[in-house]
């Protein structure tokens, strides 16, 4: 027990670091456009933002896909038809530089430092391909994610998404702020959880299904989101989605061991580029 309030007095202490921070850091921060500003604005209300790369405007986007559409055709089927659970297949690809190139630019940056506060930095991206079940575990659980106080996860989504392909869902942050007994209660429940997330079914006790928001989109779908402080999932599919996920945090984050798996050997790691026999002009792609 003694060991418990130690802990939770050091969070607390820990937390109010974190926000003096923030605070001396605000005059700090680069000027946004109009167009950024609205991003930041709506991650702070509701955790989530979602355009396309097309709209977003970020130079090397049509290398980016490239880049990833090639990853894509160069991994081995999983041969995972006769599981109960298909894990997601995760490939690194942070090293190669049509991903690094996109998602180090000043602009996107200068988004993230906005709404995080503080000095950022970017760990790395994850070509991921999620495969079709009929119940939830895993990441189809509703859960946050731990890396920071505050974070950043962009995701790209690589192929149309619609119902079959199982959407990403959250819950706007309006309706589990600090203050509510909702949020009190749905954390708690990921506390009895050990924080390896909880189903459709405790969550709707609370947040009616029809309050959950959905990311149906077409390929080059763009989602911006703080995994730490928005309740979020992916749903059930009866097709594969393929998406990258990008990551972001505070530099230095408050759990840096959990951010290194978007550069170490925790996944195999994509050493190929593509090769310039198969790249095409840039205005052919889409």
């Amino acid at each position: 027990m003694l060991k418990k309030i130690k802990y939770k007095i050091f969070s607390l202490y820990s937390d109010l670091v974190f926000n003096l921070k923030r605070w001396r850091h605000t005059k700090n921060l680069p000027v946004l456009e109009s167009r950024d500003r609205i991003i930041v604005e709506t991650l702070k209300r509701d955790g989530v933002y979602t355009t396309t790369l097309a709209d977003l405007g970020l130079d090397f986007s049509a290398e980016l896909l490239q880049a990833a559409n090639y990853q894509l055709s160069r991994i081995r089927n999983p041969n995972n038809e006769n599981l109960a659970e298909k894990w997601p297949h995760i490939t690194t690809v942070t090293a190669l530089p049509e991903f690094s190139q996109w998602a180090t630019q000043k602009r996107l940056l200068n988004i993230i430092e906005n709404y995080i506060g503080l000095p950022i930095t970017f760990h790395g991206v994850h070509l991921r391909q999620d495969f079709p079940s009929d119940h939830q575990f895993g990441t189809l659980l509703w859960h946050s994610d731990a890396e920071d106080r505050r974070l950043i996860k962009i995701f790209v989504c690589l192929h149309d998404v619609e119902e079959k392909t199982g959407p990403f869902q959250y819950i706007p942050r309006s309706l589990t702020h600090l203050f509510s007994l909702k949020s009190w209660w749905l954390y708690y429940q990921l506390l009895k959880s050990n924080y390896m997330g909880i189903d459709d079914e405790i969550v709707k006790k609370v947040i009616p299904p029809s309050a959950w928001k959905s990311c149906p989109g077409p390929a080059g779908t763009i989602i911006f989101v703080d995994t730490k402080n928005t309740l979020h999932h992916g749903t059930v599919r009866s097709e594969t989605r393929s998406t990258l996920f990008f990551c972001y945090t505070a530099n230095p984050p408050e759990r840096p061991d959990l951010c290194t798996q978007f550069w170490d050997d925790t996944h195999p790691r994509a050493e190929v580029t593509v090769p310039e026999s198969e790249k095409v002009l840039v205005s052919q792609i889409k």
